[in-house]
């Protein structure tokens, strides 16, 4: 008898990976891999960013895709990676649509929490970039519900 298993799609990969600095507004530190601790984020971060919403909104997630979007619209060549101080940006997913719902990348899982708030640092950036990055436009939010490493390339995979 020929058994049948579903195994999940893959729907996208980690494209670059970055750390807030010690100084609030400096640019963000760009790494090859970091670790993520269940409930409290990432663990290079010194634990748990922090971003309200008692505590769950542990890290954050964009689309490279979207900020290429972003850069046309604004007569821009291009946002350098961790420019928007996205945590994880990611290529071939659109993140927004999996709000609720849980991702692995590597060995982790993350929730999807919400989509992101985008602060005033971003018009800092590029005049008119807070307001590119509203309505579903932004990126999101995640809590880290399982422990691991993840890096640059890793597999990004819808569980729901």
């Amino acid at each position: 008898m020929l058994m049948l298993y579903k195994t999940p799609m893959i729907m996208g990969s980690v494209a670059s990976l970055h750390l807030h600095p010690d100084i609030s507004g400096d640019q963000m530190i760009n790494v090859k891999r970091f670790e993520l601790i269940a409930d409290v984020g990432i663990k290079q971060n010194g634990g748990n960013r922090n971003y309200g919403n008692n505590g769950r909104r542990q890290v954050s997630l964009i689309e490279r895709e979207q900020l290429t979007e972003h850069a046309a619209d604004l007569a821009k060549p291009y946002f350098s990676p961790g420019q928007v101080r996205a945590n994880i940006e990611t290529e071939g997913i659109k993140l927004v649509e999996l709000i609720g719902s849980n991702i692995s990348i590597g060995k982790t899982k993350l929730q999807i929490i919400e989509a992101r708030t985008p602060c005033n640092k971003m018009d800092k950036i590029s005049p008119g970039l807070r307001k590119k990055m509203e309505n579903e436009k932004q990126g999101v939010l995640a809590e880290v519900i399982e422990s691991g490493i993840i890096q640059e390339g890793d597999k990004i995979i819808p569980l729901d």
